[in-house]
């Protein structure tokens, strides 16, 4: 007897699904993608429940979830509900990516592992209260550093020192409200590493800022809509040196990026009782770059 088709249950909170989301996962092996959009927390249960009731046990690691959209609030609200959707054996493996939020987290840092370039104890992510950059605070958190939120509120800043300090209790964390240009050079002159994660469209570093901050090991920027969020690091940079300056591009950080997203739908259907958030996303692009080394 043939093998049910592969079917990717996509909800994402946005009114209109994710089409990245949705052809990545056709590009790796979904045969039939069902996708719903502007979807609210008490919707989620009846549609969970329809994955879960409609196979055999021994075919659930056919179906998965995936939550995507740009409110991580709410995705995280779907997640729970989900989750909480399920029981015994009644399961199927779930994907946590908002908007690549997580994907793009885990790229971002373990490239700069890979390059042995996460060394320094203070670490700065300019954008550090968005989805994007609060993954990457949590990731360096858990790794021991010191991380220095920056954002264009201490409102923000501070909400999301909070968030992280009850993920992870020993964190130290530094929030700081960017509200003038020139407080830039005394960040960067207080860490040895930057992410910039902030909103597309925005610079947040500019060439002669970076170039002034000589000691830093690594500069990351995750913004590929001009103008680049850190200026002068090229696109495609993958751990380029400038000086003794380690460079990384928006599109050098998406291939990672695009290879671990690939790896995790793969995953989803190994059985039926996978969750994969950052924790677990981590360690499989950890995996994916300890194969190519």
């Amino acid at each position: 007897m043939s093998q049910k088709n592969k079917i990717l249950l996509q909800l994402d909170v946005d009114p209109v699904p994710s089409s990245f989301d949705a052809i990545v996962a056709l590009d790796n092996g979904v045969d039939r993608l069902l996708s719903y959009g502007a979807i609210a927390e008490e919707q989620v249960e009846s549609l969970v429940h329809g994955a879960i009731f409609t196979r055999k046990s021994d075919d659930l690691n056919r179906t998965a979830v995936f939550i995507g959209g740009s409110n991580l609030e709410k995705c995280e609200q779907v997640l729970a509900r989900a989750l909480a959707s399920m029981f015994g054996p009644m399961r199927v493996s779930v994907m946590f990516d908002p908007s690549g939020a997580n994907t793009t987290a885990v790229a971002a840092i373990a490239a700069v592992e890979r390059d042995g370039a996460l060394n320094a104890s203070d670490i700065a992510v300019f954008g550090g209260s968005g989805s994007v950059g609060s993954r990457i605070c949590r990731l360096l958190a858990l790794n021991g550093k010191t991380v220095h939120i920056v954002s264009r509120t201490r409102q923000k800043a501070e909400y999301t020192r909070d968030v992280l300090q009850s993920m992870v209790p020993a964190a130290r964390i530094v929030p700081i409200a960017l509200t003038d240009p020139e407080q830039v050079a005394v960040v960067l002159a207080s860490v040895g590493g930057v992410f910039a994660a902030g909103a597309a469209g925005n610079q947040l570093i500019s060439k002669q800022q970076l170039e002034a901050a000589q000691h830093l090991d690594f500069a990351v920027d995750l913004n590929a809509v001009p103008p680049a969020g850190i200026e002068s690091i090229a696109l495609s940079a993958t751990g380029t040196c400038v000086g003794n300056l380690r460079t990384y591009g928006p599109i050098g950080i998406g291939g990672l990026k695009m290879k671990i997203h690939a790896r995790c739908i793969a995953t989803l259907f190994e059985s039926n009782d996978h969750v994969l958030d950052l924790a677990e996303i981590y360690e499989i692009g950890r995996l994916i770059l300890d194969t190519q080394t």
